[in-house]
């Protein structure tokens, strides 16, 4: 079962639904509140857990520091409604022709990209 580490810029509705539908997913607003990006960063690899974020700095985190986390799903969705992304990823993971394990992958409201970690 795949683990995810929910960004502080992720909506609490959000990931409120995504816990009551079963997903392994944690808060870093709930337990390590104002920690930066680096240690969000490295947690997520030691734990073995897909980010989910708002923040855009991860792709540079990614490919051009040569962090190498299991995952990161990058957000960019304009004016929503708090419980629309963790429906979102719900159904991302409903879709059987995406893997995020090992991927950066960016959603907005027309496509979904995905780059290879």
């Amino acid at each position: 079962m795949m683990k995810f580490l929910a960004n502080e810029n992720f909506p609490f509705s959000s990931f409120n639904f995504l816990l009551d539908q079963g997903c392994n997913i944690l808060h870093v607003a709930s337990s390590m509140s104002g920690i930066n990006d680096e240690d969000v960063m490295n947690y997520s690899i030691k734990e073995d857990r897909v980010i989910i974020t708002f923040d855009s700095d991860y792709g540079e985190l990614v490919f051009k520091k040569g962090y190498k986390p299991h995952g990161v799903i990058y957000l960019r969705l304009q004016n929503f409604l708090p419980d629309f992304p963790g429906k979102l990823i719900l159904s991302l993971l409903n879709n059987e022709d995406l893997n995020f394990s090992g991927y950066f992958t960016v959603v907005d409201e027309n496509q979904i990209r995905q780059r290879k970690i």
